[in-house]
């Protein structure tokens, strides 16, 4: 008797294979289909992210969303514009506020940013919105190039680096025929427990295991809704709620401004929470809020604070990782998942220029230096933050209505002002990210400021962000350069760009001269002439093009300069 079986597809030929469809690996492909490169994008979740995951979107990200084109539609999610983006510190949500860092709402945070200087000079304010969110908004923009498949439900079985090409094995998640691909290469965004570095036999470097009285060891996280909880609370309300007690430490960050949030609570010694039921979870939130209320449970599960890992190579040959496959964060600062994003932004436009011929394979080489140091820099920040409200000893007397209980207040408030400042004003770690160091920058002698959580001076000197500056038309400056590469010629007088224009043609590189006469942009950038990269990052900066040919050749990674 003859069987009848699905017939194995044909074998699929693409440029990029991405396994994982969360920020990181979405974003890539953005940067790969809008550079008419081909991708395949698999995960094996059905789709997008249902549990909230991150929350917060820093500035840098949001202005990478700009320059993609979405930071309008990522802006409009999550809190609604008048909703208050404050962390409050309470001994429990409904019992004494101990502290308060006050933040504008998306609503003023748009208007804002067009009044602040120095440390917050700014395209984009950061923007409080759960990562479920903007996952939907960057699946919809991969799917608008005709050149991007993007397919949950799929998982990447097994692979092979034959030196010429990535063969790869693809399967449903639902089983079924099995799906052969071949790309020229694959890039590893799937997650922490990722297969790819697994089989690439890459190990962490790092710490792991920190242990705290709060973001150290095991969590418990609750997706949830409670419609009554704002009636509940005696305070303003605000973004994020932290509980600090000695029966309890959890935060809650609010997901959709009215009823849906994210709660995570601290274990104590002894807790096991892999198998804890729905009561138990009624419980730990009542000892959180210090009354109990109806919640209906939407999800709930176990997470490992305490990581301060990072892959000790990024990748092998025709096969890279990125995002939470290559560094692993305690959440702190939010810095996760927005360092996985600048991952896909700086190897989208490389991978594309290394395809299309316009550089060589050795430019990918840049991929690691340039991305580990920036991990192992953020995961050291994570850590500080985690340290500084995790090893806080929440005193018993905390939520005794006492002159005891008073002075513990005081004193716990006070130390939590300061804490919040600490984790989040941080235009240092936002903006202050830098390449030095790496071939593909040249330098001109300067130094960079001192690079500082807290604080963020604005620089042209190349290997980093490119000052901002709002023209006096009311765009900003970011919105001029261009999606590839940009040459800004800054001041009064027209300084010579042809070597410039003519080498970029002869190595086929997409090149925009930008000339902006307002002098605030020359005394930002200190040079008439800067080069910019795809992924906004100052390559170059100098006075006359006479170097031009050189130049270029080095910011591609030609190596013969």
């Amino acid at each position: 008797m003859r069987t009848h079986s699905s017939p194995t597809p044909a074998p699929l030929q693409i440029d990029v294979l991405i396994a994982g469809g969360g920020p990181c690996g979405l974003t890539l492909a953005i940067e790969l289909g809008r550079r008419g490169i081909s991708c395949l994008l698999v995960d094996a979740k059905p789709d997008t992210a249902f549990n909230p995951q991150a929350n917060a979107t820093q500035a840098r990200t949001m202005e990478h969303f700009r320059r993609l084109g979405l930071a309008q539609e990522v802006r409009a999610q999550g809190l609604p514009a008048d909703h208050p983006t404050d962390i409050a510190y309470f001994t429990r949500f409904n019992a004494h506020e101990l502290a308060r860092i006050s933040l504008p709402t998306a609503a003023e945070a748009i208007v804002n940013i067009k009044a602040m200087t120095g440390s917050w000079s700014a395209a984009e304010l950061p923007h409080r919105v759960s990562q479920k969110f903007v996952e939907q908004i960057l699946r919809r923009h991969a799917q608008a190039s005709p050149l991007t498949d993007i397919r949950y439900g799929w998982a990447l079985e097994a692979f092979a680096d034959t030196g010429s090409a990535v063969h790869a094995t693809l399967r449903p998640a639902a089983g079924g025929a099995p799906q052969e691909v071949s790309a020229r290469y694959l890039v590893g965004a799937d997650g922490a427990r990722s297969m790819v570095r697994r089989t690439l036999g890459i190990e962490w470097g790092g710490s792991t295991g920190t242990q705290r009285d709060f973001m150290g060891g095991k969590m418990f996280a609750v997706y949830l809704r409670a419609p009554d909880f704002q009636a509940a609370l005696r305070h303003p309300k605000a973004w994020m709620y932290v509980a600090v007690n000695h029966q309890r430490r959890a935060f809650m960050a609010s997901v959709d401004g009215h009823s849906e949030y994210a709660f995570h609570a601290a274990l104590r010694p002894g807790e096991d929470a892999d198998n804890w039921t729905p009561d138990h979870a009624r419980r730990v939130f009542a000892e959180a809020v210090g009354v109990e209320m109806p919640i209906d449970i939407l999800s709930m599960g176990t997470w490992l604070a305490g990581h301060a890992l990072v892959a000790q190579r990024f990748g092998r040959s025709r096969v890279f990782i990125a995002g939470d496959a290559a560094h692993l964060f305690t959440p702190t600062g939010g810095l996760g998942y927005n360092t996985a994003v600048e991952d896909a932004v700086n190897l989208g436009w490389k991978l594309a220029s290394v395809i299309q011929g316009r550089a060589p394979e050795g430019l990918l080489d840049s991929y690691e230096t340039e991305r580990k140091h920036m991990a192992e820099r953020n995961t050291r920040y994570a850590q500080h933050f985690a340290d500084s409200v995790g090893l806080f000893t929440a005193q018993p007397e905390l939520d005794e209505d006492s002159a005891q209980g008073q002075a513990a207040r005081q004193a716990a408030g006070q130390y939590l002002n300061e804490h919040a400042r600490l984790e989040f004003n941080i235009p240092g770690v936002t903006f202050g990210g830098r390449y030095d160091g790496s071939p593909l920058i040249v330098g001109d002698g300067s130094t960079a400021p001192p690079d500082a959580a807290n604080t963020y001076q604005p620089t042209a000197c190349p290997g980093g962000r490119p000052p901002h500056v709002w023209l006096e038309d009311g765009r900003s400056l970011f919105d001029l350069f261009h999606s590839e590469w940009t040459l800004l010629v800054s001041g009064p007088t027209g300084v010579d760009t042809a070597q410039f224009v003519v080498a970029a043609a002869d190595l086929g590189l997409d090149l925009k001269v930008v000339q902006v006469a307002q002098a605030a942009v020359l005394a930002a950038y200190e040079a008439p002439l800067v080069l910019i990269r795809p992924d906004q990052i100052v390559a170059w900066r100098g006075g006359n093009d006479a170097q031009a040919r050189a130049v270029l050749r080095q910011v591609v990674g030609f190596v013969d300069v």
